[in-house]
């Protein structure tokens, strides 16, 4: 999304390409502060990109099995991995931590819901407004949702050279958690707390 005079505009999918916007640092200090007493020890994240998600975790004493379909930079990850696609999970990988591309999230849901129990995306908010996801959302085990009570710093696509804006469009952890009873959990976090 662009921000254009105060409205937001939609970029081509061809502009877009595979959809990488890489994580604001912020978003990871806040969800590692927000969901310490649930995340489980060893992770994967299967968009890593740049590493932006990957190297806080690792920081914090995390391990952390990366892979991407594209290679981005992001340090000691495999390249090549589609998440989409069948393939042997990474051993011992107890939870996915991702930020996927936005077009294929619910496909990712979906993917890491069969291979772990608990799975946390950072998505757009509105990524609860969808009628079609309704019953989907009320099948599967979303446990809580953190949402950004203050906009995350801009994620501008890969690439980007145009303006930098700030968000026009809020954002939240989603988790689902298979430990979880109950209604799912809605809670604030204020990035700049955490940062």
């Amino acid at each position: 999304m662009a921000a254009r005079a105060g409205k937001e505009t939609r970029h081509a999918l061809a502009a877009r390409k595979d959809d990488f916007y890489a994580s604001p640092p912020e978003a990871v200090a806040a969800f590692l502060r927000v969901e310490a007493a649930f995340l489980p020890r060893n992770l994967w994240e299967p968009a890593c990109g740049d590493g932006a998600i990957v190297k806080p975790l690792r920081a914090a004493g995390y391990r952390v099995h990366a892979t991407d379909l594209v290679a981005r930079g992001c340090p000691d990850s495999r390249a090549g991995e589609d998440f989409l696609m069948p393939f042997p999970v990474p051993d011992g990988v107890e939870g996915i931590v991702t930020n996927p591309p936005f077009k294929l999230a619910q496909a990712f849901v979906d993917r890491a819901l069969l291979v772990v129990p608990y799975a946390a995306f950072l998505l757009r908010v509105g990524f609860l407004e969808s009628a079609e996801r309704r019953a989907w959302f009320q099948e599967g085990p979303l446990a809580r949702v953190h949402i950004s009570s203050r906009r995350l710093p801009m994620m501008h696509r890969d690439g980007w050279e145009g303006k930098k804006s700030t968000s026009a469009i809020g954002f939240a952890w989603f988790v689902w958690d298979r430990r979880h009873q109950g209604e799912p959990v809605i809670r604030w976090f204020d990035w700049r707390e955490h940062a």
